[in-house]
């Protein structure tokens, strides 16, 4: 049977890596049973990007993927990133044994603008295909905003269609944001997506106080925000069938992904996912 693997995106770790360093954070990855991880938001310095590859080595965790812009971000920012930085990127992703570089998302100056987006894409594109000249892939991370439509097609279908080189890391939380089911959706990426994000979608609390009903604005505004990233199991997404329908796209690592954790440990949410996977018979996933 084709299985994948399941990791960790370390976005939601990164205070973690401040608090207690690299190394320690992602000991505990391996404590909770995983054996995968994508680096984003950790600062690839000198320090950290030693205590990654040492405990990818005593621990036996795979570096699946980092993460660097293609640009800055925002014009004038200063941030290490793929037009600026290429050797050095390149030298920390060889150091890691890493196959893949993702891009995070569009920079925020050219959101909404379709030629700009466009342009971006036709950039990345170029990067992809001499990033596999080091045996490298380059791959882009979706959020909801590539589902707006121009002339009746998504924008990330649009991106695909422009591209050949450049993969899809599909989130399966944002494309249910934007309206659209992740399993048929993922289908349409056979071949095009070895990275998905797992991360649940959650009805959260409706916490009304005296004050929202003496404020209707207020009370709206909790209303219409009641969206949540959950622990996977935790939500409303068929989480079984979208595993099925990414390895069907050709999918090999699912990186499990928590953009807040609203207060609560985000080792102890690590967890809660990992049970809930292994519960649903994802256990030799790991």
């Amino acid at each position: 049977m084709i299985k994948g693997q399941i990791g960790v995106q370390m976005m939601m770790l990164k205070g973690k890596v401040e608090e207690i360093g690299a190394y320690e954070t992602m000991k505990k990855i391996h404590e909770l049973g995983f054996h995968s991880v994508e680096v984003s938001q950790i600062p690839m310095t000198t320090e950290n990007v030693k205590e990654i590859k040492q405990a990818s080595d005593d621990f036996g965790i795979d570096i699946t993927a980092i993460t660097a812009p293609l640009e800055p971000m925002m014009p004038g920012q200063i941030q290490e990133n793929l037009r600026d930085d290429y050797d050095k990127i390149i030298a920390d992703c060889k150091a890691l044994n890493c196959n893949f570089i993702r891009i995070g998302m569009l920079p925020f100056s050219i959101m909404g603008d379709k030629e700009q987006i466009l342009e971006f894409i036709d950039r990345a594109e170029n990067t992809a295909k001499r990033l596999t000249e080091e045996g490298i892939k380059l791959y882009y991370h979706t959020h909801h905003i590539e589902f707006q439509r121009f002339d009746g097609k998504f924008l990330l279908d649009i991106m695909k269609e422009n591209t050949s080189q450049l993969g899809f890391e599909l989130d399966v939380h944002w494309i249910h944001r934007a309206g659209v089911d992740p399993v048929s959706f993922i289908k349409q990426y056979k071949d095009r997506v070895s990275l998905i994000h797992l991360k649940d979608y959650r009805i959260g609390n409706l916490d009304v106080t005296e004050e929202d009903l003496k404020d209707m604005g207020n009370f709206f505004n909790k209303f219409v925000n009641l969206i949540e990233f959950a622990e996977v199991g935790e939500g409303n997404l068929n989480m079984p069938a979208i595993m099925e329908a990414s390895l069907e796209a050709g999918a090999k690592y699912f990186l499990i992904e928590q953009d807040d954790t609203y207060g609560r440990d985000p080792f102890d949410c690590l967890y809660d996912s990992a049970e809930n996977l292994r519960k649903m018979g994802y256990a030799d996933w790991f």
